[in-house]
């Protein structure tokens, strides 16, 4: 009977760490591959980049997600475009981008796949507009 409980013990344990572990690659926080593609900051800190020497700010949401408001000066580049690698291949790799969403999820997808592509001083910034928004009211 003990034998049984450890098993079921054991196997409920391993299950948690799965779903642990599929969330946090579902998140951008998988190993230390996707850790080093990019950094997460908040808002202060995204905010405090802008306007830095070679700084871009990468506004990767849809056309009418923009068009309700962005950041001042951020390049529209919609990562559900099927030519998102092209149009982001154009851009300069030295230059460091500060890249947001609507919520911070599709800014995950973007900067993985801008990393792909050779970019190395990408930030993610966290809660995305939503976020900046409530915090500029």
């Amino acid at each position: 009977m003990k034998s049984i409980t450890l098993i079921l013990t054991l196997l409920a344990l391993w299950s948690c760490q799965s779903s642990a572990q599929q969330n946090n690659e579902q998140s951008g926080h998988a190993n230390n591959e996707s850790q080093a593609a990019f950094k997460n900051i908040d808002i202060d800190e995204f905010e405090k980049m802008i306007g830095g020497e070679g700084v871009v700010v990468l506004d990767v949401r849809t056309p009418p997600e923009t068009a309700m408001g962005m950041i001042e000066g951020a390049i529209e580049v919609d990562v559900k475009n099927p030519d998102f690698v092209q149009q982001i291949q154009k851009l300069d790799k030295d230059k460091t981008y500060l890249i947001y969403c609507r919520s911070g999820r599709r800014s995950v997808t973007a900067c993985n796949l801008m990393a792909e592509q050779g970019f190395t001083k990408l930030y993610n910034m966290l809660g995305g507009y939503n976020a900046w928004s409530i915090k500029k009211e």
